[in-house]
């Protein structure tokens, strides 16, 4: 974060880039939502009832043992029945293990950032088993072939890395190739993703105390690879050290915001939560003029990363602790799922049948109380499946879980399995 003068300023964007500020102001929208106070949700609360048994039956048919991963990059590679990493993995022979868990960190984000919506038209055939991919196994696996290719390098001889020139040079053309975009296969959000990565090699050689000389994204597991390292604080990491590399977000003087975005419901005071910050961040009250006043965290993509880090550091050693202090991810997927199923219903019908830009106040709307009720459903489906939160953590419920669940609905509601509301991609958002 760069030297910020005004101590307001700097309170509120480092409050910003916390897990708490996510779940804070989300729960404040459902909160009005609970009063019937939102422009474009009504809410169903009796319904969760009936989705947390439809999930709870998701969770036990795909993991009967109820042994759930964390929902993660990794298991979008296993699409198919492939373990697509392992095989990857078994070729590295002579890669030290702290060499490969930076290569696993280089793969993993740059996978993560490509992930945003691909779009219903656009699919990948795997070169090598033929198996015809859509959405985000088809987005991981396209990932995956181009990394091995050397596609993210700007090092002829090391080719598995994702590095400052690589990704500073990457053309969307030779994106587009990688991916298998053409006319009639449109991948939505191109030149977003284009933008994302050459922001992203841009940032690295800002950085050097966290990426190294010469830059990769790779060098930050040296960083975060300690005994202990709270979840809250990988995700912190990834805020502040990736926070430039969005493109066409708001600002708070001269800061990058990222995923972060406005609501006309939160114009009156609120109090920001700093009761459960460390000493020396609590960002006292909030009122209309106190900076990022109205605006809602999500930071889903950069939650999804940091979810993905979880067992490339617990392989390393790391032991990860307070996985509940994330929050769900504000995206599609679980957001369908509460349409879907009744818990929101849309005021305005009409939107339904349009695509809705994903800064529009609906999708705003959408997006916070996916994240709030996410954490209501929690409590609902641990006690279906008699465990507990230590024994099944969010990351777990998701995977299991309200994501798969929410496809699930999709299919059994539309043909093409797509979201009951159509959101414009640009390909660096969800």
């Amino acid at each position: 974060m760069t030297a910020i003068a005004d101590p307001a300023t700097r309170r509120a964007l480092t409050w910003l880039r916390t897990p708490e500020a996510v779940r804070e102001r989300c729960n404040a929208l459902l909160a009005l939502a609970e009063q019937d106070a939102l422009p474009h949700f009504k809410l169903d609360s009796a319904r969760l009832d009936d989705t947390a048994n439809y999930v709870a039956a998701v969770i036990r048919a795909n993991y009967p043992d109820l042994v759930i991963p964390y929902h993660s990059r990794w298991r979008h590679f296993e699409a198919g029945g492939i373990d697509r990493w392992r095989a990857l993995a078994a070729t590295l022979t002579s890669c030290d293990p702290a060499e490969l868990t930076r290569l696993r960190l280089d793969l993993c984000t740059i996978s993560v950032l490509l992930d945003a919506g691909a779009g219903a038209a656009w699919s990948f055939r795997e070169p090598d088993t033929g198996q015809l991919l859509t959405r985000s196994e088809g987005l991981a696996v396209a990932s995956l072939h181009a990394f091995r290719t050397g596609l993210f390098s700007g090092d002829p001889h090391r080719p598995l890395r994702a590095d400052a020139n690589g990704l500073s040079h990457l053309s969307e053309h030779a994106l587009a190739a990688a991916f298998q975009v053409t006319p009639t296969n449109p991948l939505a959000g191109l030149t977003g993703r284009v933008a994302l990565l050459h922001n992203l090699g841009a940032t690295l050689r800002r950085r050097p105390d966290l990426f190294g000389d010469p830059p990769r994204v790779g060098a930050l597991a040296d960083h975060l690879r300690t005994p202990l390292r709270p979840a809250r604080n990988i995700l912190i990491t990834i805020l502040e050290s990736l926070a430039p590399i969005w493109p066409g977000r708001l600002t708070l003087n001269g800061e990058n915001l990222g995923d972060v975005w406005p609501h006309p419901a939160l114009t009156s005071p609120l109090p920001l939560a700093g009761k459960s910050l460390p000493p020396g961040m609590e960002p006292g009250v909030g009122s209309r003029s106190e900076p990022g006043e109205g605006l809602i965290p999500f930071h889903k993509l950069s939650q999804w990363l940091t979810y993905s880090l979880f067992e490339i550091l617990e392989d390393s050693g790391t032991t990860v602790t307070d996985l509940d202090a994330l929050t769900g991810l504000a995206e599609y997927r679980n957001g369908g799922l509460f349409i879907d199923l009744g818990v929101l219903r849309m005021r305005d019908l009409s939107l339904v049948a349009t695509p809705i830009p994903v800064d529009h106040p609906a999708i705003v709307e959408w997006r916070a109380l996916t994240v709030a009720l996410l954490d209501r459903l929690a409590p609902l489906l641990r006690a279906r499946l008699n465990r507990t939160a230590a024994d099944l953590p969010l990351p777990c419920l998701l995977q299991g879980g309200t994501w798969a669940a929410g496809r699930n609905i999709a299919r059994e509601r539309r043909a093409d399995a797509s979201p009951p509301l159509h959101v414009q991609s640009d390909g660096t958002v969800f």
